[in-house]
Formats: structure tokens, sequence, C-alpha cells
């Protein structure tokens, strides 16, 4: 018999009871499904709607592409209290899901885009951008910008401070959320209040320890992340770019002040504490959470980790920070 994984002793219980229960489940690794097989195992039940919040209401944020091709992006609108969004000019967080840029949903992350709503008392806009393969690389920064164009131009209308825009996002919406703060700052545009960033997809490289020593994590492991990368730049890859890995990036100086997530078994851990510590050196405000004993993809089950919740109000008191015109500290 196989003597139990290493990274068993690291789970807390709650987390542990999950593990055992993804291998019933799931007893071969996540990618040995297929695109369909993935998409049908991590489709969402119907969001709880355990947190209450005045309002959720559904748009489409529209661009047109340099081939004159129209598209439009579905974003859903979370607002805290109606009655004072239009006159007040609430902040806003633009929240992209995970999914390694192939699966997710707005659903996936309702109830995480609620308890942002409600305890950082801004308005949450979550993002529906394409999936590969279908659009691989760049179609979901792409989206990701247009999206977050959409919102600054519609600021007023929306009830927004247009001042007071955040970014954040988990997993592969993590990266996203990484890439589009260094999109902006490559057009010469204003960086967002804050960047969320939640175990973020930054690199592809696969080097560093954790990617050996959680090879085999719960969820996802280094196989199914080349799997997932693989979709979202097809087998002969592309060419090197900071929006599809930002940790490769050439600077990282003057990008918005970063609040950053990670767990303690997850292969992802490794390149995202680097991307962290690189931020930090380059001069920009870090405050870095890694959260132990539980695994990849923890922070949006809030009904399911004690931890994912304790995670989300951390991430909303940096939010109110920077909304209220602090400087975030470490």
């Amino acid at each position: 018999m196989q003597p139990p994984p290493g990274w068993r002793r690291l789970l807390d219980p709650e987390s542990l009871q999950a593990a055992d229960f993804l291998a019933e489940v799931l007893p071969q690794p996540l990618h040995t499904l297929g695109l369909e097989g993935v998409r049908k195992f991590t489709a969402p039940q119907p969001p709880p709607r355990l947190t209450q919040v005045a309002s959720v209401t559904e748009d489409n944020a529209t661009w047109t592409d340099s081939a004159g091709v129209h598209h439009s992006v579905p974003v859903r609108i979370y607002r805290p209290h109606e009655g004072r969004a239009e006159s007040a000019g609430l902040p806003c967080l633009l929240y992209l899901h995970g999914g390694g840029f192939t699966v997710g949903s707005l659903d996936g992350v309702d109830e995480v885009c609620r308890l942002f709503s409600s305890r950082a008392e801004c308005v949450v806009v979550s993002v529906d951008y394409r999936l590969a393969p279908e659009h691989p690389f760049p179609a979901a920064i792409e989206d990701t910008r247009a999206a977050h164009g959409w919102l600054v131009e519609n600021a007023a209308a929306l009830g927004i401070d247009s001042h007071r825009i955040a970014v954040g996002g988990d997993s592969a919406g993590g990266g996203l959320a990484a890439a589009l703060c260094l999109d902006l700052q490559s057009r010469g545009l204003p960086q967002p209040a804050l960047q969320v960033l939640v175990y973020p997809a930054v690199d592809d490289t696969f080097a560093r320890p954790s990617w050996t020593e959680f090879a085999n994590a719960p969820l996802m492991g280094t196989a199914d992340a080349l799997w997932f990368l693989r979709q979202y730049v097809g087998d002969e890859g592309v060419a090197p770019s900071p929006l599809l890995t930002p940790l490769q990036a050439p600077s990282l100086a003057g990008l918005a002040s970063a609040h950053v997530i990670t767990a303690e078994v997850d292969p992802l851990r490794d390149d995202c504490e680097a991307y962290a510590r690189r931020l930090e050196a380059e001069g920009v405000p870090v405050r870095h959470r890694r959260c132990p004993g539980v695994f990849h993809g923890f922070f949006t089950e809030v009904g399911a980790f004690t931890k994912a919740a304790e995670a989300v109000t951390d991430a909303c008191a940096s939010l109110r920070e920077v909304f209220s015109g602090g400087a975030l500290t470490s």
C-alpha cells in the first residue's frame, strides 16, 4: 500500500474531510476527465445566496476588436445598499473568477461576490469572460480590459466612484487581475485602487518546489495545471507576454497595491509568493496572507471552509482601507 501523501498532515480537519470526499468522487486526476468531463465536474450547483445584498443585476460590457468584430462581455453587478448607490458614488471591485481559463462561471463565485459587496460595502462587478480552448489567449484578458474600461466609462451611470475601482480574482482570475494592472500601466492609464490576488496564476515555468511538493494535491495537481495551460495557449504555445505570465514582466514597479492570498497546500503557492515578494521588492505595497491547512480552490467555497470566510473578511479590510483613502500596510 502506498503511504499517504505528505500534504495530508498539513490540512486542517475541514480540508482533510473535503480532500477525502474529492478522492472518492474524483479518484483520477481532474484533467483525465477531458474538457467536457472537467466542465461537468466543476459546474457549480445553484448558488447558495447565504449573504444578502440590496440587488443583483445583469448587464453587458461591449467592445470592438481590431478586426471590427463586436463583443459583449456579460457582467453581474452586486450592490450593498441600493438607495445610496446612485447618490454616493460607491467604491467598486471588478472580480474575475477562476477555473484555469477553461471552466468557471458567475454562479461559481456568486457567494464570494456577495460577501465582498456586503463586507467591503462596495459594488462588485463579476465578469463572465470568454473561456478556452474555444477562445484561447488573449481572449480572457481582452474581455477583462473591456470590462474595466466599460466600468470606468460608465461609472457615474452605475453609481460608482471611478477613482475607487479595485480589481481582484482567484486562480486564473487572479492572474487576469495582475495582468490587467500591467496592461493599464503599459497604456498609461491609472492603476486600480487595489489588486486582490487569490492564489493567482502568474507563471508558466512550473519550476518552484511547490509544484513537486503538492503535485498530487486535492482538486488540482501539477498535471491538471499543465493541462489547463495547454487549453489556454494551445499545444504550440504563444509568444512570451506579461499578460500571460505577470511574474516574467520586466518591471512591476508602479503597480497597484496588492492583497495577496495563498493556500498552504497548493502547487501554485511558490509562484504566487514569488510574485508577492517581487512586487514588494519593486516598491509596491503588499499585504500577503498564507492560509494554513487549506488547498487550492478553498477561497470561493465560503460555505464549506471557515478559513474562506476569514480570508474574504481580511481582504475586505484591505479594500475598506484603500477605499477610505488609506495606504495599505503589510
